[in-house]
């Protein structure tokens, strides 16, 4: 058996480096939509789906996560998630149609589906209690600078070359992090000790995929169908769930869970939403490049990044009521603002809108999820966890299909194409600000209550 020593800190870098780029073309291809739509000549809510295949792949991978854990090796793992992504972006790199651009697409979804609990797995099973803070911070770090960058990458590669160097560019960074994670991570012995409930897992998949079509054709037929066969895939879920849970569903018993939860996965829509809208909008009404576009979204990106570690310290510090109470007064305030601005065209308003709406979710994003998390046993924590990494992915594709059907519908009913984006913009914000204040309320109301674990 091989002895080598497990190398940590690389292992934690090629993993994170695998995750970051997943982050990063997911947010990068949102400024690319208008160029899409052009050269492949498709709709508005169609070309949502470069986003939303890679999210449901996601959201379909991270539930199979601890059945993996348990039966594969880290190295193996690794390898795979590897394969997948170097396969997808390959895919991507040299697409000659919409078709084949989503297929690379979902390939990604799975190599990063895998490669993001690894990161973790790792951290938590092979770092030292008194430096795993630390490491979970520079593990959440990677996930977080990455949206950041994005927009801003994507939007330069679009306009001084083409989309294609999106992925063409990280073609050799995938290939580095390769080379050190098959260096840091050691074979090891792993005996298959669990199995896997293949019909929830293949239910749980029927009935996500069922919803997205459903919120992806909403004026058709096909989406009304769609949700049926999503609904009976979530009933068939549930029946065969609890013969052997895929998901622990008990931790919805907890009120207090739910509720942050609810928060989160709002936070979570508004976040897609947004990073739809605005770039999607400055290209089509105020003709502004794709690199523009792409620099208008960085400052707000940026700053709720730099704002999430610092909310964790005010929250150890002070309680959670107020970094997530100032947290969803400067979201709402920034989402208002948004609404009444962005018809103007303005940049510099849309851009000072966004960076406040990012100061709120910068402050309770990521602690939503801590207060949510905590009110719940901690045997249960693991159980928790799950729930919401799925979910977050589901919900930010069925954000990115609800927004791109609403501002479709308007761009069809419209005789001017620009006129019609610009009102289906703003609607879709509106839609999206009512979810924001309806949470935000049954947030507030938690306060006074006293559920949250030690």
């Amino acid at each position: 058996m091989e002895t080598k020593k497990f190398h940590v800190n690389l292992a934690v870098l090629a993993t994170g480096m695998m995750a970051f780029a997943g982050v990063l073309i997911e947010t990068a291809m949102n400024v690319t939509f208008p160029t899409l739509i052009e050269q492949f000549g498709i709709t508005t809510s169609q070309v949502q789906w470069v986003t939303t295949i890679y999210l449901l792949m996601i959201s379909i991978v991270v539930p199979l996560s601890s059945y993996l854990m348990k039966n594969y090796s880290k190295r193996q793992l690794f390898i795979a998630s590897s394969l997948f992504f170097v396969a997808g972006v390959l895919v991507d790199a040299f697409a000659f149609s919409f078709t084949v651009l989503l297929v690379g697409r979902l390939l990604q979804g799975v190599a990063t589906g895998i490669a993001l609990p690894l990161m973790f797995n790792i951290i938590l099973t092979k770092v030292p209690i008194k430096k795993r803070g630390m490491m979970i911070g520079i593990g959440n770090l990677t996930t977080s600078i990455a949206p950041a960058m994005g927009p801003t990458y994507g939007g330069i590669l679009t306009t001084t070359y083409d989309w294609t160097y999106i992925y063409k560019l990280l073609i050799p960074v995938l290939i580095v992090s390769t080379v050190i994670g098959l260096y840091a991570i050691p074979k090891e012995e792993q005996q298959k000790t669990d199995t896997i409930n293949m019909k929830a897992a293949l239910y749980l998949s029927v009935m996500f995929t069922g919803l997205l079509f459903f919120f992806s054709h909403l004026e058709s037929p096909i989406g009304w169908i769609s949700l049926a066969i999503g609904l009976v895939g979530g009933f068939l879920f549930y029946g065969s769930n609890k013969q052997k849970e895929l998901l622990n569903l008990s931790v919805f018993s907890n009120k207090m869970f739910t509720v942050y939860l609810i928060s989160f996965l709002v936070y979570q829509i508004l976040l897609l939403g947004v990073s739809f809208v605005l770039p999607n909008f400055i290209q089509i009404v105020s003709d502004v490049p794709a690199s523009r576009a792409g620099v208008m979204m960085f400052p707000g990106a940026l700053t709720g990044a730099l704002f999430a570690p610092i909310s964790g310290k005010i929250l150890d510090k002070l309680g959670f009521k107020k970094p997530i109470g100032i947290g969803i007064l400067f979201a709402v305030a920034g989402w208002l603002s948004l609404i009444f601005v962005i018809q103007t065209g303005n940049m510099t308003l849309i851009t000072m809108s966004h960076v406040i709406f990012m100061i709120g979710v910068g402050l309770s994003y990521s602690n939503v999820m801590t207060v949510g998390l905590s009110a719940i046993d901690k045997s249960l924590q693991d159980d928790g966890n799950a729930v919401f990494s799925t979910l977050q992915q589901f919900m930010g594709a069925v954000s990115t299909s609800f927004v791109a059907i609403i501002v479709g519908l308007f761009q069809k009913s419209s005789s001017d194409y620009q006129q019609g984006t610009s009102t289906g913009s703003k609607v879709a914000l509106i839609c999206l600000f009512v979810l924001l204040v309806i949470s935000g309320l049954s947030v507030f109301k938690t306060f006074t209550k006293k559920e949250i674990q030690q």
